[in-house]
């Protein structure tokens, strides 16, 4: 195994730890916002509505990425994938990752309003997102 693929290896175990625990909360957060949600206002019911549809498109997308890359590293002809898209396929995961908990965390945070602070974190989560989605189509360039 090279350099490369060894360190990739390492990250991919937290972040499917992430999917498993993002899924996991999306899932029960939506049954939690069916019943007990309907208490709350209007705009804090949309607000995490949007908070729990990006967050759980968002997971598959993260899932996705990481079993593309996990198989990836696993095909024993690695001399078709150079390092770069190897690398921008993690890149990728991370911006995923990061955007997931700084979009939907501060959508959460803002709509319990427990620190008006985290709201503001949101653009930057979202922007996060996209560029993830970015990364995705560059990474496509450095494919061999």
């Amino acid at each position: 195994m090279n350099i490369a693929k060894s360190s990739i290896f390492k990250h991919l175990r937290l972040l499917f730890t992430f999917v498993g625990i993002s899924g996991t909360f999306s899932v029960l957060f939506s049954a939690w916002l069916a019943h007990a949600g309907s208490s709350l206002m209007f705009d804090e019911q949309r607000r995490l509505v949007i908070a729990l549809a990006m967050q759980f498109i968002h997971t598959l997308a993260l899932l996705v990425v990481l079993v593309w890359l996990k198989l990836m590293l696993a095909t024993t002809n690695t001399a078709n994938y150079s390092n770069k898209f190897l690398y921008t396929l993690l890149i990728t995961a991370y911006c995923f990752f990061v955007g997931i908990l700084f979009f939907s965390g501060a959508l959460y945070f803002k709509a319990f309003h427990l620190t008006p602070f985290f709201g503001k974190l949101a653009p930057f989560g979202g922007s996060t997102l996209a560029l993830g989605w970015l990364m995705l189509a560059v990474s496509a360039q450095f494919r061999k």
